[in-house]
This record gives structure tokens, C-alpha cells and sequence, in this order.
């Protein structure tokens, strides 16, 4: 039985690349999507296909001989299964995140390319983890119902701009960037740990076992005991979620969020307040390999040097758009962080000690 898989984007694309080296007998022909506008026309190195002239190609018979793997986001999988049986074809299973995310350990696992939490061994010393968890008023309630670890913490994001109260916890309380969540996004959270929760003791020594963190109401880590116990004792410093590939390169996927403007003032910032970082930028923009989301974890001095690194920047960018920051709410910073994050992790590869994990998205 052929196996086909809907979807055209990072998802899918990682989805097909872990499939191909984990099983190399299993044949995919091809991609499919609803409609081709704004899909290209080959991913990997099989072609993109339109769902109604791939079905209108085939027999009923034929239908009932392709397993379709659906990989997109899980919020629109129900209406993507509806769509396929009303076109006929009976056999399709859903690549929720957990899927997804067990894929990505067996895969890069094999491949060796972005070391894994899971690939470490079980040590003895439980750390101090917060988890700050980004909550706005105006998320939607999860269709399912979720208990999180007592490490999570929810923090409210945009609480300057609302007077609905969600969360203990609040981004305009303390030193805080609350009223540019517009632009920010979950980073005015990021920016509140910075200042709130990150400041270096008087003595200048760093407990080695504290660690910190930002994840999204939807975009979460879930770490059993055994995997904090992997922290401390293997020396971590960064944890990050499974990187989604791209094609052709990462620029190319944020061109659907970004402008080339937008660009340019990225360049501009880092050539006056990161100049050591610009050819690496370059190199970044044009390699498969992207931090989503804004998620991570780090030990609290890793965390601090990233944010003392990250929002200077994101300032300088703010003040040189054109339209400048505060003239625009179109989450843009928010999108920019998640490529500077991945600018400096990888960057910092050969320094930190990275490990790489599944992200959960909640519905």
C-alpha cells in the first residue's frame, strides 16, 4: 500500500524526511494539499499534488489502496479527514504532535544531527526548573483538558492592554515590555523572566541546577521525571524543540510572515550591535533547519546571556521598521525572535551543550 501524505510545510516536510531514512522500503509518491496556491511544486524530492486531480485520477479501488498520513497542524486534522472521505479515500491516520515528535527522535537519532533529550542517560539530581508558560486573555479554550507539572508557571502576555485577568502572574508587573505584545508576542513574557526572574545573585555564583524557561498556552515541553534527571548530571545547558525543516531554506518560509524590509532591519541591528553574527545570519537564513515557536529551556546564567543578546537587537530592529514598532501590532518581533533564536543556538552550538526535545501542541 502506497503512502501519500497531506501537507505541504515544515510538518509534513520533516514527516517525509524521517519516513525516507527510517524506512526506506516504504514508498511515497507524493505530497497533497487542498490547493496549490502558495505550495510549491515538489517537496523533497517528490512532487506537491492537488487533492481533487489526484483523486479524480484513480479508481474507487485504487482509493482504498492509499494510506494517507495526514501531517498539518492538529487543529485543522478533523476538517482534512472529512475532506478526504468525502473524496473517496477511506484509509488516512492523523500525525498528531506526539507522533510527529516520536518521528523526530528515532530520526535524528539515527542521523545524528540534533542530539536528543531521550539519547542521555538517567542521572541523580533533580534541578529547580520554572517553566513559564505565555497566556493571553484572548486564547482560546483548549478543546481537551490538560494538567500541567507544578514547574509550570502561566504568566499573562498583553496584560497592559487588558483589564481581564488570567493568571497570577502578570507581563506588566515589574521591569516589563507588556504594552508591546502586539508586536512581541509571547516575548514580553520572555522579556519579564529576563528582568523578574533571571537577575544574578550578589555574590556573582550561578546555582548549576536552576533552570528557566518560556512555553506557549498551545506550544508546550512535557518532561517526565526521568528527563530532568538528565539535565544536571549530563551537563545540559539548552533545551529546544526538534527543529522543522524547510525548502528551499528557512527565508523562503518566512517570507510568508515577514518582509524583505523587515530583513534589512535585521541586518542593520546586527551589524551595529552583533557584527560578529552577520555572515553567520546569512548562512543561517539559507539552511533547512529552524527553531519554532520562541519554546525553550536553559540553565538560568544560559538563559540571561541569551536574553542580554536577543532583546538589544529586537529594541534596535523595533525603532529602524518602517513603519516603525509602535506604529505596527502584526506579531512581527515575535517571528524575528524565533529566527534569532535559532541564529544564536546555532551559532553557539559548539559552546553550549544543546539537547532537543518534542513540543506538544494542545487544541
Amino acid at each position: 500500500m502506497d503512502l501519500v501524505i497531506f501537507g505541504a510545510q515544515g510538518y509534513a516536510l520533516g514527516a517525509y524526511k524521517a519516513l525516507k531514512a527510517l524506512y526506506p522500503r516504504r514508498v511515497v509518491p507524493c505530497f497533497l494539499v487542498t490547493e496549490k496556491t502558495g505550495n510549491a511544486d515538489m517537496l523533497g524530492d517528490i512532487p506537491v499534488r492537488e487533492l481533487k486531480e489526484f483523486a479524480q485520477e484513480l479508481s474507487d479501488y485504487e482509493k482504498k489502496e492509499i494510506e494517507i498520513l495526514i501531517a498539518t497542524p492538529e487543529n485543522v486534522q478533523s476538517e482534512i479527514e472529512e475532506i478526504l472521505e468525502n473524496w473517496g479515500f477511506p484509509c488516512h491516520k492523523r500525525l498528531d504532535s506526539g507522533r510527529w515528535n516520536e518521528l523526530m527522535k528515532l530520526f535524528h537519532t539515527k542521523m545524528g544531527s540534533f542530539q536528543t533529550l531521550a539519547s542521555l542517560p538517567v542521572g541523580f539530581h533533580m534541578p529547580f526548573v520554572r517553566m513559564y508558560m505565555a497566556k493571553s486573555d484572548k486564547d482560546r479554550p483548549l478543546q481537551n483538558a490538560h494538567s500541567f507539572p507544578a514547574y509550570t508557571i502561566p504568566v499573562q502576555a498583553g496584560a497592559a492592554g487588558s483589564n481581564i485577568r488570567i493568571a497570577d502572574l502578570l507581563d506588566n508587573r515589574g521591569d516589563n515590555i507588556s504594552s508591546k505584545n502586539g508586536n512581541y508576542s509571547e516575548l514580553t513574557v520572555l522579556y519579564w523572566i529576563w528582568k523578574n526572574k533571571l537577575k544574578q545573585n550578589q555574590e556573582g555564583k550561578e546555582n548549576e541546577r536552576q533552570y528557566y524557561g518560556l512555553m506557549q498556552y498551545r506550544r508546550i515541553f512535557e518532561f517526565s521525571d526521568d528527563d530532568l534527571l538528565k539535565l544536571v548530571d549530563n551537563h545540559v545547558d539548552v533545551v529546544l524543540p526538534y527543529p522543522m525543516p524547510y525548502e528551499p531554506d528557512i527565508h523562503s518560509h518566512h517570507k510568508r510572515y515577514l518582509r524583505n524590509e523587515d530583513w534589512d532591519t535585521v541586518l542593520f541591528a546586527l551589524r551595529e550591535l552583533a557584527p560578529d553574527c552577520v555572515e553567520r545570519f546569512s548562512q543561517i537564513l539559507e539552511q533547512q533547519y529552524f527553531y519554532n515557536y520562541n519554546v525553550i529551556l536553559a540553565k538560568k546564567p544560559v538563559l540571561r546571556e541569551y536574553c542580554q543578546w536577543l532583546f538589544p537587537i529586537l529594541e534596535k530592529i523595533e525603532e529602524c521598521s518602517i513603519p516603525r514598532g509602535y506604529e505596527r501590532r502584526d506579531r512581527y518581533i515575535g517571528y524575528i525572535g524565533e529566527t534569532l533564536e535559532t541564529l544564536y543556538f546555532m551559532k553557539n552550538a559548539d559552546r553550549l551543550n544543546i539537547v532537543h526535545t518534542g513540543c506538544k501542541l494542545l487544541i
